[in-house]
């Protein structure tokens, strides 16, 4: 059992200590200083906080809905949500634009959008955001869920025979008690949109300096041959995946456990 185990650690160590023997500090300096990759690092981390929070604001009363009623086509809703967590990013990315050009009269939503609200989705950033959160939502719903099912509604029930209406045993009670899933599910969902390649690549295109986050980055640099600075983004990501499973174990052990299972599913 240690020899099984033993194996698939040593090779976690080993991918790490290959990129990390293969860069040098200079190169990685010269690599983390270039516009496109400084670029490319605050649009990921600004894209990844809106599609956290939009997941988060999303998950949050749709997880509360499944664990606590039951309605009919409830099965039907669960396995809707699933569906991005098991689906191929590529298809989901694919879907993702044919949606934006589905016909509106003598247009398509995603002019429509342009002409009537100015607001530019596909192969802009915002089809970054919305490719991150159409992933990353499905796994904050199943955190949440995971969440209030051990929270004991008991308390709610106490709450409404006092005067409390439903909504505001929800928002006085039920949610105050999930506040470490809220940061579980925030932080779970922030680590999958930092993952997300093949959806944005389909929706939101990889043009530098308006769609590319880190992982669009690493494809760009290997595509030109600079192994050395895609090497180093990596390194970059990994410091931060680091850092996102440091926080959820923080935070909690069974929302990791949730985001490992599904996350597995997903890849």
């Amino acid at each position: 059992m240690g020899g099984i185990s033993a194996s698939f650690i040593l090779l976690i160590v080993l991918l790490l200590i290959a990129d990390l023997l293969y860069t040098s500090v200079d190169d990685f300096w010269t690599a983390v200083k270039k516009p496109e990759v400084q670029a490319a690092f605050r649009l990921t981390l600004i894209t990844c906080t809106l599609a956290a929070i939009l997941s988060v604001v999303v998950a949050t009363p749709l997880a509360y809905l499944l664990a606590r009623f039951k309605f009919p086509g409830r099965w039907i809703v669960d396995t809707i949500v699933d569906i991005p967590i098991v689906l191929p990013p590529l298809v989901l990315g694919l879907s993702l634009l044919i949606l934006f050009h589905l016909p509106i009269g003598d247009t398509n939503l995603d002019q429509w959008l342009r002409d009537t609200l100015r607001l530019e989705i596909t192969f802009n950033w915002p089809a970054v955001v919305l490719a991150q959160f159409a992933v990353s939502c499905a796994f904050a719903v199943r955190t949440m869920r995971v969440t209030f099912e051990q929270i004991n509604p008991r308390a709610e029930d106490v709450a409404r025979t006092l005067g409390c209406s439903r909504s505001q045993a929800f928002l006085k009670v039920a949610l105050p008690q999930a506040r470490k899933g809220i940061i579980t599910a925030a932080t779970i969902s922030w680590a999958r949109a930092l993952g997300e390649f093949g959806p944005i690549m389909v929706f939101a295109g990889s043009t530098r300096f308006r769609t590319e986050v880190l992982s669009v980055t690493v494809f760009l640099e290997l595509s030109i041959g600079q192994l050395d600075a895609a090497v180093a983004v990596s390194l970059i990501m990994v410091a931060m995946a680091i850092v996102v499973l440091l926080v959820l174990r923080y935070f909690g052990g069974a929302g990791l456990a949730e985001w490992t299972s599904n996350n597995k599913q997903h890849d």
